[in-house]
């Protein structure tokens, strides 16, 4: 009797034959039942800012008890974690920390969240899962950093307990997910879509990387699926993209690019584009109607905040998100 299972976690879909470990890292076959390598075992544990994830529509200026394994479902040649995102958990300093101590140590530190992030939380998709329902019943939120690549059940299942989600939209072209990544970018349009209908808070970081998807008129094509298919309101992130792992060879991206970037998403409808690590008005929310600044902000610092329950002070517009 064959022993072979098939992971239907992402949508890599590894056929794993008995004692073989999937492409993540993180999954093995034993004797006919798929266990995580990772479970209660994070490499990373750390209190952030909430903007660091980055969320700037979520509980401004709240900190947010961030953890993660060894491991992740892609290969981006441009991972800015990669020595512990593409490691195997024997190869990570790792801490004994179960579902029910990152809560207690969540809500010891005052934190209003807990982030998943820095890897690929898909790999520790159960440790994720049994967190979250804990945090939910100790009034703890859930969010979550990844690059939505992740099959529909367990994302569905999983957003139950989810109240917000950044999804890396590496670019929009089936060729640089498949040369740049491994993947494709069909699942991961599917996942923001589901995440959407189910009521998760949504935000979309993009990494603007010079000569592989900083071409504006993709990045227009990118941000009207947005607005056609998740809505106007969803704030998206553009980020200069530094050398780093297996793409050392390209520079810099030039501040004047990704500022580009943020004029093409507001000409294509987008209400809240952003700027991740270039200083100024761009990291800044105004208000859609009368354009009052709302929310200031300098790096991961909130230096004020005019909103009035969700709402601009001046002309009284709701501005989406989840504000308390």
């Amino acid at each position: 009797m064959s022993k072979r299972v098939l992971c239907e976690l992402c949508p890599t879909e590894c056929q794993l034959d008995n004692y073989q470990i999937g492409g993540c890292r993180t999954r093995i076959n034993k004797d006919g039942v798929l266990l995580s390598l990772v479970y209660g075992k994070p490499c990373a544990v750390a209190v952030d800012p909430i903007e660091k994830k980055p969320f700037f529509h979520f509980l401004p200026a709240t900190t947010a008890f961030s953890i993660a394994t060894a491991g992740c479902v892609l290969g981006c040649k441009f991972c800015q974690n990669w020595q512990i995102s593409q490691a195997n958990p024997e190869e990570t300093r790792n801490q004994d920390l179960p579902p029910e101590d990152v809560v207690r140590q969540a809500a010891y530190y005052g934190c209003r969240s807990i982030t998943y992030t820095y890897t690929e939380p898909t790999v520790f998709y159960e440790y994720m899962f049994d967190t979250a329902r804990i945090a939910r019943k100790m009034n703890i939120r859930n969010t979550m950093h990844s690059c939505g690549y992740i099959k529909e059940k367990p994302l569905r299942l999983l957003a139950k307990y989810l109240d917000a989600a950044d999804i890396d939209l590496k670019a929009f072209t089936e060729d640089f997910y498949s040369r740049i990544c491994g993947g494709r970018l069909k699942p991961v349009l599917d996942s923001l879509v589901a995440l959407k209908q189910e009521g998760v808070w949504l935000e979309i970081t993009n990494l603007v990387i010079p000569t592989l998807n900083d071409d504006m008129k993709t990045i227009r094509e990118m941000c009207r699926w947005i607005v056609k298919n998740l809505g106007p309101e969803v704030p998206i992130h553009f980020s200069r993209f530094f050398p780093h792992y297996r793409l050392k060879d390209l520079p810099p991206t030039p501040p004047e690019t990704v500022l580009l970037a943020r004029n093409t998403a507001l000409e294509a409808g987008i209400k809240y584009a952003y700027i991740g690590n270039v200083r100024g008005e761009a990291e800044n929310t105004y208000c859609p109607q009368c354009r009052k600044l709302l929310i200031e902000r300098i790096g991961y610092m909130v230096n004020q905040n005019r909103l009035n329950n969700g709402r601009c002070k001046t002309c009284g517009t709701t501005v989406a998100g989840v504000w308390q």
